[in-house]
């Protein structure tokens, strides 16, 4: 059969491409085509268009690059009714995602899958009327989900368990590099992120350069200068004295997060992943603007929590430090409270444990693909 995937970011790129491998194994005519990154055209995608040139975050960078997005946009719903998929499997990055399901429903038979819903349940509940209409099939990763699309809304979705944890039990140790124990620093994927993010956990992190080696991991696509240019503004003031305080770590964040000690982890996969990998971390995520969004954010997010760890577990098990809350002073205090063996790095390796048993097994992508091909050809039968 013909898929046709979109994926708009690194991380729906990792887990586009393991769903890739497994539809492989269900169906060994599959031929791929679609929207993604080097990690799916690696399983074999036809690659129409890279995220890297359609991830923009935030009102401005959006507006400033409306007329790419949408060049984009057109050309994926022109290729898609040209190509005639099977299907089309479209993985998280609503803002897009939505807009070509409601296309593909419009103007054609073809089925829309969607794998990695849309967090509707954060904010923007009312997509659950264009989720209703446009997607045919949602398969989930996140356990609380089922019941707010179930138990809420009475949509009836597939929970297939979490990527990440296949991700990370395949995942091989490699030696640490470094002569020091590590602070992993994982600002985000995205320039902007990265920008506003990267220099505060710096400054958190800095009394620690000396017994620690801080290192921060290189996102996919962003090159190692972006990087070096904050740090290298950072160091007369913050680390005069130490020799080498900052490393970058360019492969997989597997890597460094493993020879971890503590991490501070932007909100996003990377808090999940750092979990599995039972690192205690600081969620941070710095906004311009910070107590208006503090503000909107009591407004308008209709959950108690930011990050993945908290959401699956219920409960805070990671501080977050949002907006306004996101300052050098408060990140530099929780991070000293779980760097040293203790009461607060006990309770966060305790809340991982609760989250493991709600993700359940490995095999997320195996039992999603296997689903997908079921479905597809009872359709057909």
């Amino acid at each position: 059969m013909k898929y046709y995937l979109i994926a708009g970011e690194a991380s729906g790129d990792l887990h586009a491409s393991h769903l890739m491998a497994a539809l492989k194994d269900e169906d060994p005519e599959a031929s791929f085509r679609g929207y993604g990154g080097n990690l799916m055209e690696a399983q074999g995608l036809h690659l129409m268009g890279h995220y890297r040139d359609m991830a923009y975050m935030g009102i401005i960078p959006v507006l400033r690059h409306a007329s790419t997005i949408l060049r984009h946009m057109r050309e994926c719903q022109n290729d898609i009714l040209q190509w005639q998929p099977d299907v089309v499997i479209l993985v998280d990055y609503p803002g897009f995602n939505l807009k070509i399901a409601r296309f593909v429903k419009s103007h054609s038979q073809i089925p829309v899958y969607y794998y990695i819903s849309p967090k509707i349940w954060a904010w923007k509940e009312h997509r659950i009327k264009d989720i209703r209409r446009d997607v045919d099939e949602l398969f989930s990763i996140l356990p609380f989900e089922v019941e707010f699309f179930e138990g809420k809304h009475h949509y009836p979705i597939h929970y297939v368990g979490n990527p990440s944890v296949d991700e990370v039990a395949a995942y091989h140790p490699v030696p640490s590099p470094w002569q020091k124990p590590v602070i992993a620093l994982l600002p985000g994927s995205r320039r902007q992120e990265i920008d506003d993010n990267l220099r505060r956990m710096l400054q958190a992190a800095a009394p620690f350069a000396v017994d620690y080696q801080l290192v921060v991991s290189v996102a996919p696509d962003i090159e190692a200068a972006f990087y070096e240019r904050i740090i290298e503004s950072c160091r007369p003031i913050l680390f005069p004295d130490v020799p080498q305080p900052v490393g970058l770590h360019k492969t997989s964040s597997y890597d460094l997060l493993c020879s971890a000690r503590a991490a501070l982890v932007t909100s996003g996969t990377a808090t999940l992943e750092t979990a599995l990998f039972r690192i205690p971390q600081v969620v941070c995520y710095y906004m311009k603007w910070g107590k208006l969004v503090s503000i909107a954010r009591r407004l308008i997010l209709k959950i108690p929590y930011i990050s993945l760890v908290n959401l699956i577990a219920g409960s805070e098990v990671v501080p977050e430090l949002v907006a306004d809350k996101m300052t050098p002073a408060n990140v530099h205090r929780h991070l000293a409270a779980i760097v040293p063996d203790g009461p607060a790095r006990d309770a966060q390796l305790k809340g991982y444990e609760t989250m493991s048993q709600r993700l359940g097994e490995p095999g997320a992508p195996q039992r999603a693909a296997r689903l997908m091909v079921d479905l597809l050809q009872k359709a057909d039968s």
